[in-house]
Formats: C-alpha cells, structure tokens, sequence
C-alpha cells in the first residue's frame, strides 16, 4: 500500500486491509512505526508473525521489507507479500509460491531488493475495466461503490488465506483459494 490517509480507500491499499484485518484477528490495537513500517507481532497458530506496512510508497516497498526480514532474521521463504492485481477479476484471490512481478511496481521492487521472487504472494483481483496500458491512476482511485463489497469479501479471504499459508502450507493454500 501507500502510506497517508489519501490512499486508504484506493485498490492499492488492499495489502494494508488485509494486514489491518490481520492484526483484528490477533488482538493488535494498533501498529507499531519501526523500520520504515507500521508493525504488529503475534501468533497464528504455533507460529510466530510479524505483520507489516511498509510507510515507504508501493513502488519503493522493497527496500523496507528487505529490511525487515534482515532486522528479524527472516528467510525469503517466510515472507507472503499480500497486494492488489489488475490481471485477476474484482474481488478474485490467488495464492502463489513464487514468479515474476507481473507488472506490479510493487512486486518489482521488493524482487529487484530481494534478488530473487522466491516467495509467497496473496493477489487480490482490482480487476482492468477496459484501461490502456498505464493503470497508474485506476489503481490509486478510490474504490468506487459497485466494488466494495466484492472488494471487503476478498480482504476477509485473503486474510484466511495467509492464516492457511502460515497453519497449514502453501500448498493447502493454493488447492483451497485457487480453486
């Protein structure tokens, strides 16, 4: 997501919502600013999480969760990076073990800082609506009534879904938000 209250009701903020949806689930009341991010930790399960809002803007997110995994010594492996997505349909979810950046500026960054896209990705569908090539402003729209329900629906889902990542596997994961 971006940081700021102007970006909070826009599709690129998707991650945040789920993270802040996250932290509900965990009892977090609110999130700690360390490292660049809004922070939170707690427990799924047996397992020990660390949620995080990169305050960096999305296109410059990498530097800060390449931090974060430095600081708390955490393996690429254990990192779900959870964001919105053009190519999926409104309100579609899909759980990936590992790829390119797809186009998102994003994904990008944190790929060029990790050097590599061996991670997990929860993608939220924001859907295309017949743009060009250049989605920037779609993306950075608030979103429009028609989609939120759709939109609150899939946060509720991508949230579930990195419970499952976290209790259960990628591949349980995958064979139950993919299908």
């Amino acid at each position: 997501g971006n940081p700021g209250p102007e970006y909070e009701a826009t599709r690129h903020n998707l991650g945040f919502r789920v993270v802040d949806e996250l932290a509900v689930r965990l009892g977090l009341k609110t999130l700690k600013d360390k490292h660049h991010s809004f922070l939170g930790e707690g427990k799924i399960g047996d397992h020990k999480v660390i949620l995080a809002q990169p305050q960096t803007f999305m296109n410059n997110s990498g530097p800060a969760v390449r931090g974060l995994l430095q600081w708390y010594k955490i393996e690429h492996q254990s990192l779900i990076l959870v964001y919105d997505d053009v190519d999926l349909e409104v309100g579609q979810i899909r759980v990936r073990e590992k790829g390119t950046a797809g186009g998102h500026h994003g994904v990008e960054s944190v790929i060029a800082s990790l050097g590599l896209g061996e991670f997990a990705r929860v993608r939220i569908g924001i859907g295309r609506e017949n743009l060009a090539a250049d989605v920037t402003e779609y993306v950075l729209q608030r979103i429009p009534p028609a989609q939120r329900a759709a939109l609150d629906t899939a946060i509720l889902t991508a949230a579930d879904a990195v419970e499952t990542i976290i209790t259960s596997g990628l591949s349980e994961a995958m064979n139950k938000f993919n299908a």
